[in-house]
């Protein structure tokens, strides 16, 4: 999943941060609790960092239904809306959500997960894209998506 040892130490220790006991998770609090000289190190990760989110979900999706494993589970689906200013971002249109109560500049997030009586797990993660922005034919790199397959404006993967 990373391409180098130390990326991936980085990572978990990015995670441990995250999950662990101080009521604020500041760069600088996660990279002293890390022993990092300083909180560049760990967000890099999320931005140059090169890693495989969908394997990674892959692996977590996984080791959740096996720990969660239970006749009675149910797979939960939510949509939340995430307020946008602009349009730059990826799935990003005027569109109802709950979150604001009205229709509005926003993007929309679809999450699955496993819920049982042992506990609850993300499992999945998606982007709904509206039609103004999976109709588009347009091909070139959306900001920040250079490499990735992702275009500007049909934030789905390039051909």
């Amino acid at each position: 999943m990373f391409g180098q040892e130390r990326v991936a130490a980085s990572a978990g220790r990015f995670l441990d941060g995250l999950l662990g006991n101080e009521p604020r998770k500041t760069g600088w609090i996660r990279a002293e609790a890390a022993g990092d000289p300083g909180p560049w190190r760990q967000p890099a990760i999320l931005g140059r960092g090169r890693w495989d989110a969908d394997a990674l979900r892959d692996i977590v999706r996984d080791d959740a239904l096996e720990t969660l494993a239970d006749r009675d589970a149910v797979l939960v689906i939510d949509e939340t809306g995430f307020l946008k200013q602009g349009k730059a971002s990826c799935g990003v249109a005027r569109q109802y959500t709950g979150s604001a109560g009205k229709i509005t500049n926003c993007q929309i997030g679809v999450f699955a997960s496993d819920v049982s009586r042992h506990g609850h797990a993300f499992i999945d993660r998606g982007l709904y894209l509206p039609r103004t922005n999976s109709a588009s034919t347009t091909t070139k790199p959306a900001p920040g998506m250079a490499g990735t397959g992702m275009s500007r404006s049909s934030c789905s993967p390039s051909p």
